[in-house]
């Protein structure tokens, strides 16, 4: 199968019949080989039912329907498990994904050799408030410089071609879809691409998707990301670092306050008790937040070594010596 695309949705009951259509136009102009993937989120309009008229109508279309809206991450989890396409292809469901952009993506993934390709709606319809602008920008920003992956302008875009190595290779989960090519690049998947893509106007019902919050979950999302591809099989190297820091300069700072405690005695000189010094405390106080410290990195490393996934590695291609 040349094609499969995944399309991830919650209450676009108008806009399915015309997405499909839209997609089967493409796809037979092309001599495509495809299925398309409608992944039900919970919705709770007529969603499902008119999945269920597409399937009879075309053996091309399959369908998952969750008991309750879990989010995107969970249902592209869900599409990806059940794609069988050499090239996956996620879209949204609310017509502003143009079906038209997937002979490219495709040839850019079959034929250049990219692993993963990102649409870019460089050029956005008029209307989007600033409280959706103005945080994407952000957003995208902190996270070209958190993952180094600098030629995306776009992370959070619905548009994406994988490989279906790197489909099967990947875990999304939570709200992680926002960082699919960060999650890919740690899998080693590193050839990624983006593509300017058309960006249409929503024709049906309002987005499900806006607001200052999505800036603040992504953020956290990305500090997530980040620290546990950095430090996640070794959080001793950060936790143990950190409290051994504290622990020191805690520790210097209760000496220095005792040897000049020792020294005003030695000479006669008057000075007040070690306690009424509000320094001692603070220097106690980083003590014993530094071994807290070193004691998290402790626990998270024997955690880390009992773990199932502590031997898990990406093994690209293998050669058998044979006797």
């Amino acid at each position: 199968m040349n094609i499969s695309v995944i399309v991830p949705l919650f209450n676009e009951d108008e806009s399915l019949p015309e997405l499909y259509a839209w997609i089967e136009r493409v796809m037979k102009a092309n001599n495509f080989t495809y299925e398309v993937i409608f992944v039900n989120d919970g919705s709770t309009d007529r969603s499902w039912d008119v999945i269920r008229e597409l399937s009879e109508k075309s053996e091309n279309v399959r369908g998952i329907k969750f008991r309750r809206n879990y989010g995107k991450s969970p249902a592209l989890y869900c599409g990806f498990k059940e794609a069988k396409g050499d090239v996956v292809i996620t879209m949204d469901a609310d017509l502003q994904d143009s079906p038209d952009e997937i002979p490219e993506l495709y040839r850019m993934i079959v034929e250049d050799g990219y692993d993963l390709v990102s649409g870019y709606k460089q050029n956005r319809k008029q209307g989007d408030p600033l409280s959706k602008t103005i945080p994407t920008k952000l957003f995208n920003a902190t996270a070209r410089k958190v993952s180094g992956i600098h030629n995306l302008h776009d992370f959070n875009c619905g548009l994406k071609a994988y490989r279906k190595e790197v489909v099967k290779n990947i875990e999304v989960y939570g709200e992680m879809h926002r960082y699919i090519p960060y999650l890919a690049k740690q899998a080693g998947f590193a050839k990624i691409g983006e593509k300017p893509v058309h960006h249409q106007a929503r024709k049906f019902g309002k987005s499900k998707f806006m607001g200052w919050n999505r800036f603040v979950n992504g953020y956290l999302d990305l500090l997530t990301l980040w620290f546990l591809s950095t430090f996640g099989r070794k959080p001793m190297h950060v936790f143990g670092f950190l409290g051994t820091l504290v622990f020191l300069v805690g520790f210097l700072s209760a000496f220095g306050i005792g040897a000049d405690k020792l020294w005003a005695l030695y000479h006669g000189v008057p000075q007040r008790l070690v306690t009424d010094c509000p320094w001692f405390y603070i220097a106690l106080t980083m003590m014993m937040i530094g071994t807290q410290l070193f004691l998290a990195g402790f626990l998270g490393d024997l955690i880390s070594r009992s773990s199932q996934g502590r031997n898990d590695y990406q093994i690209e291609e293998g050669i058998r010596c044979e006797k």
